[in-house]
């Protein structure tokens, strides 16, 4: 059954999502993106709302911060939609429930990972008047992270290693991973001013989450970890209260601030926006992230995708073949791996509208 709540297309996800707001009785607010879909669809970032504007308790459920991870998200966010006991429960809690489909939608079309401004919005949340973070270690690997030949030379291969080698696979993943502002043609792209998405969320946010005095947020992602199993990765800011009652909600949860979590120490994150636009919440969240494959399959397949970017020469053959890759790293297409997603996301959504309704008592 969990398979039906999981796509093969953006266009077939959004579909989906539409449709189930509507079995639900649910209006959608569409967000339209300025630009077409991979098939000439229109693209949009959809809100819907179950529970009234002025609920004192709001869950947040967001998909496709990072484009392809869309598949998994929309999928749990439609399992959710068409869950009425979820609903009835969240309701009698006094919770609203936000759902925000496709935070990200052109990479969810185009299968990439960054937004059409070739930025990773978890990345993108800074104050652009500011100096911005700087990553020697990224700068030091550019050309080897995204070398000009793919696949890349054993030199390029053996530069990674080295580095590796001399100080740790945490710090090779770091160096990649934790954003960088220098190499618009790389990889994590923090950007150097506000993307799309980053300014469509902000105008959600204020219209849904400014009347609130609890604020939960569970953020859907894939890529890191063993495959199907869904890490609840703290996402907030290094306040060691807030940690524990992300705890005392979901159990075990893991930060990058103590090194527990499969992600590396991050900038620009997403949940900024929380404590910028809601302030007047008392704001919980975490990012639900599920694994697909291991670590170094998934760094290989992104960075396969940014030459295949920086390249549209590439030969057709190759460019389908990368693009396949790419989804395959971030949304496993079997009926188990859904499944497992799927029960993760409901029990994580339930224990969030138990967490709320407790800190309101």
């Amino acid at each position: 059954m969990s398979d039906a709540f999981f796509a093969q297309t953006y266009a077939e996800a959004r579909g989906k999502f539409l449709d189930a707001a509507q079995a639900a009785g649910l209006s959608v607010q569409p967000h339209v993106h300025p630009l077409p879909g991979r098939d000439g669809e229109t693209l949009a970032m959809d809100v819907v709302r179950a529970g009234s504007a002025d609920a004192p308790r709001l869950l947040l459920v967001s998909s496709a911060c990072h484009g392809v991870e869309g598949f998994c998200g929309s999928g749990v966010q439609n399992a959710l939609l068409a869950d009425a006991g979820f609903h009835a429960d969240a309701a009698r809690a006094g919770v609203a429930v936000l759902y925000v489909h496709g935070l990200n939608p052109w990479g969810f079309s185009w299968w990439r990972r960054t937004t059409h401004e070739n930025v990773d919005l978890n990345r993108n949340w800074h104050d652009f008047d500011r100096p911005l973070p700087v990553n020697p270690a990224y700068e030091q690997l550019a050309a080897a992270f995204v070398p000009d030949l793919w696949p890349p030379t054993p030199e390029t291969t053996a530069q990674l290693a080295a580095f590796g080698a001399a100080h740790g696979a945490r710090a090779l993943q770091t160096a990649l991973s934790a954003g960088q502002h220098t190499h618009p043609d790389g990889l994590f792209y923090g950007g150097r001013a506000p993307t799309w998405s980053q300014q469509t969320l902000r105008s959600v946010l204020r219209a849904h989450a400014t009347r609130c005095t609890q604020l939960a947020w569970i953020d859907l992602h894939t890529g890191l970890g063993p495959s199907g199993h869904g890490e609840r990765i703290y996402a907030g800011h290094d306040d060691a209260a807030n940690v524990a009652r992300a705890r005392a909600w979901w159990g075990d949860v893991t930060s990058i601030y103590d090194g527990s979590s499969t992600s590396a120490r991050l900038t620009g994150m997403m949940f900024d926006a929380a404590y910028q636009e809601c302030a007047q919440a008392a704001y919980t969240g975490i990012a639900l992230e599920y694994g697909t494959l291991p670590w170094d399959d998934v760094t290989n397949a992104l960075r396969a995708d940014q030459w295949l970017q920086n390249h549209p020469e590439a030969p057709p053959a190759q460019r389908a073949a990368i693009k396949q890759q790419l989804r395959d790293a971030f949304y496993v297409d079997t009926p188990a791996w859904k499944r497992q997603i799927v029960e993760q996301g409901l029990q994580a959504a339930r224990q969030a509208v138990t967490g709320l309704a407790g800190l309101a008592a």
